[in-house]
């Protein structure tokens, strides 16, 4: 199984300038991980300081599309 969580610490101990939205949205850039999984993780990584808290269920739909990329919108 994929360990998204060891993803995005690898990324980011890579990159220590990278906020923790951005290390979770390269952990999952087209890794196939589902909506519950990439909803659990984006509550455990990312800080709240990184995103407007009405914006989530957008950011959620856009992390989404990211991880399963669809042939109309490759990455």
């Amino acid at each position: 199984m994929k360990s998204l969580q060891r993803r995005f610490y690898k990324i980011q101990n890579r990159n220590s300038y990278y906020s923790s939205y951005l290390c979770l949205a390269m952990a999952i850039r087209g890794q196939g991980f589902t909506k519950k999984t990439i909803s659990r993780w984006f509550q455990k990584l990312v800080d709240k300081d990184d995103y407007f808290q009405g914006d989530k269920k957008s950011i959620l739909k856009h992390l989404e599309l990211f991880t399963n990329p669809s042939e109309d919108h490759p990455n």
